[in-house]
């Protein structure tokens, strides 16, 4: 895909008067389906609050001070309906491109078509819909502060076993207890170095290795990836419940924030 990177007016970033054209932009891969939320609407296409969860996740990255460009890549054959979607919600300035079968594939396609000036890319998930933007920006910070790569995540409060797996609802026995103070939970936006997720996209795709994580993608070239603080409203909405509990984190911001 084409993209006259004109069309994007920077927004704040330290960077963008040093060439013409976003340097920093956000890829949200949104072609999955979403099993685990039940049958019908795609997850990224669920309402919360009466407005799909993409165009959450959208308006959320974009509020972000570093990020001057938004690649939405839609279902294999839902870009034109994605499109009409961003558009009826006052975002004509997202790029929307097809994407793959996977998630690895839908990545790919995101970063290919991004401007030749984007440096810095942000991958987030269109099931992560109430990302603060503080977190955007940390994450973009810490890549431009010289991180090939960057993960927001919290520490784990539950006590984590390590058991011998068993079929079925098969009692399965404890192996160790992990330490948790060792452990951290992943969120979105993970941050990269463009030319660093795109050696381990072109690479692992050759080695036929998929990946549902682009920072574990990068772990396995040996390039460091390190962590800043995530929030606890950049939680997925996966199931049911998370759903619930979106509604209510929304309705809070919106009887307080003016969100």
């Amino acid at each position: 895909m084409s993209i006259d990177s004109t069309d994007f007016a920077p927004s704040g970033d330290q960077h963008s008067s040093e060439a013409p054209g976003p340097r920093t932009a956000v890829v949200i891969p949104a072609a999955g389906k979403g099993v685990r939320l039940g049958p019908g609407t795609p997850k990224a296409l669920r309402e919360l609050g009466g407005t799909p969860m993409l165009v959450h996740a959208v308006r959320a990255t974009a509020r972000a001070r570093a990020v001057e460009l938004v690649v939405v890549v839609a279902p294999p054959d839902g870009a034109p309906a994605v499109r009409t979607l961003l558009d009826e919600h006052g975002l004509p300035e997202v790029v929307v491109v097809p994407g793959g079968g996977t998630r690895q594939d839908s990545v790919r396609l995101g970063l290919a078509a991004l401007p030749d000036t984007v440096q810095t890319v942000l991958v987030h998930d269109a099931a992560r819909p109430l990302v603060p933007d503080e977190t955007v920006d940390a994450v973009a910070r810490a890549v431009r502060a010289g991180a090939p790569a960057v993960v927001p995540a919290l520490p784990v409060t539950d006590t984590v076993k390590q058991v011998e797996p068993r079929p079925g609802a098969e009692p399965e026995p404890v192996t160790g207890t992990v330490d948790r103070s060792l452990l951290r939970a992943v969120q979105t936006p993970q941050g990269f170095a463009r030319t660093v997720l795109a050696e381990a996209h072109t690479r692992l795709v050759a080695e036929g290795d998929g990946a549902t994580d682009d920072a574990g993608m990068v772990e396995r070239l040996g390039v460091d990836v390190v962590v800043v603080p995530g929030h606890e409203e950049a939680f997925k909405v996966t199931r049911p419940l998370d759903l619930v509990l979106a509604e209510a984190v929304l309705a809070r911001r919106r009887a307080h924030d003016a969100f």
